[in-house]
């Protein structure tokens, strides 16, 4: 295994900040909007009903990386569960492309907010300048490993959380506390399945406690710390999204916060603080998806080495220097760059939920029909998960699919592609192990 993998290199507290950097960049920020549009003035209880699904889900991971944890994270239980199969790869894939798309959908917020410190159209081309510009930088600051990683995630952690509970704390004042939605008619036309669509967009700002799984093998005393610091780390964001939702709701009503769904925490700002307010809550939107990008980044680079090294994909180095890490690092900020320039974030976000969900299911199947007895897993939990998941993924296949049925049919594409391309790579590797260029060492 490469250097990169250091056996205890990440306390509880910074496997913490890690878990909440990449949930609270990506999940209040770029969310709020896009979950407010699908569930009216409900868009609240949606985040809560997510943590919800997103603890039964939690429960999985916990049980498998209690008793072989790893920095194969989530590849990791997907062979224990289905073996070197298409599924494995196929899902691991998956899930590593949910994660990019997840990138792009914080970078796509990064240049989004920053343009509302200036007279610009929200459809500016900068938007995605900017989104690169900042994929870029993500990509340099990895270069220098896991210590400035730790020690930015920590700061930031703190500034990040602490920012925005301010911002809520300011915003609720101004209303009284009241936690009274502000009047709009759109949240009348909330229906049960625009609820579940919210709920299933709302889990994509949790689900960036898998990062903490793929980080397992690096986790001092990972036994009793990969769990603790995942539930540490929902619980954390559960609070900040309930105050920020909350905080939104009773500043702009439904009407005013989809208008503004890109930037609809700095747009709350307003009624309370004016422009200063804005000017805050746009400098902790940078600070917060910068952070989220960065930790990103580096879980993704380091899933894919992994599945490099358990042979579940092809690695070519194309004439770089450096280990399969380096290159994986390459590869994952091209494909997130490409998607931040070509993808507007509810299609990004829309992406990336379908890609999470299917994969979630995978995971907690295989699980339940061949590793619950190893792990000791409740197959109960197992199958509320599988249901909970299920259900809110068909709920948002069917509202996206007569509002945008492209996005679905590139996403159905996509996870087609994906196995069919596991399995060629698959058969082609058994009949030739040798054939595949691996990491130049």
């Amino acid at each position: 295994m490469e250097e990169e993998y250091k056996k205890g290199s990440l306390s509880l507290l910074g496997t913490v900040a890690m878990g909440t950097g990449v949930m609270i960049g990506a999940g209040i920020f770029a969310l709020t909007g896009q979950v407010a549009e699908y569930a009216g003035a409900l868009f609240p209880l949606a985040f809560v009903v997510a943590a919800i699904i997103s603890g039964f889900s939690a429960y999985t991971y916990i049980k498998v990386s209690n008793k072989y944890p790893s920095a194969g994270g989530i590849a990791m239980i997907l062979k224990k569960s289905y073996g070197p199969a298409t599924i494995t790869g196929a899902a691991a894939l998956m899930m590593a492309f949910s994660m990019i798309i997840n990138e792009s959908l914080v970078a796509r917020t990064f240049g989004n907010y920053t343009l509302q410190l200036f007279d610009l159209p929200d459809d500016s081309v900068l938007v995605p300048i900017l989104a690169i510009g900042l994929i870029i930088a993500a990509f340099l600051i990895n270069l220098a490993g896991n210590k400035v990683i730790g020690s930015v995630s920590k700061v930031t952690a703190v500034l990040k959380v602490g920012g925005i509970l301010i911002f809520a704390l300011v915003a609720l004042s101004a209303t009284g506390f009241t936690f009274q939605p502000a009047q709009g008619g759109l949240g009348e036309q909330a229906s049960p399945g625009g609820f579940l669509a919210a709920v299933a967009l709302a889990i994509l700002a949790y689900k960036g406690f898998t990062t903490i799984t793929n980080s397992g093998g690096e986790v001092e005393n990972p036994k009793r710390n990969v769990g603790r610091a995942i539930i540490i780390s929902l619980a954390i964001c559960a609070v900040v999204y309930l105050f920020v939702a909350f905080a939104v709701g009773s500043s702009l009503s439904i009407e005013a916060i989809v208008k503004s769904k890109d930037y609809a925490l700095a747009e709350a700002a307003r009624p309370a603080l004016g422009e200063l307010g804005v000017w805050f809550t746009v400098a902790i939107a940078i600070v917060a998806t910068s952070s989220g990008l960065l930790a990103s980044v580096f879980a993704v680079s380091r899933m894919l080495a992994m599945l490099t090294d358990m042979n579940l994909i092809p690695h070519r180095h194309f004439g770089m220097p450096g280990g399969i890490q380096t290159h994986t690092l390459v590869y994952t900020v091209v494909a997130a760059g490409l998607l931040a320039a070509f993808f507007d974030l509810s299609r990004i976000a829309s992406l990336g939920a379908i890609f999470y969900l299917v994969m979630d299911i995978v995971i907690h199947w295989g699980v339940l029909r061949h590793l619950r007895k190893d792990v000791g897993a409740n197959p109960v939990i197992l199958s509320c998960a599988i249901i909970f998941d299920a259900i809110v993924l068909i709920a948002f296949l069917f509202i996206k699919g007569a509002t945008d049925p492209l996005i679905i049919g590139i996403s159905l594409g996509g996870i087609a592609i994906i196995f069919g391309f596991e399995a060629l790579f698959l058969r082609r590797y058994r009949e030739h192990p040798d054939s595949s260029e691996h990491a130049s060492h």
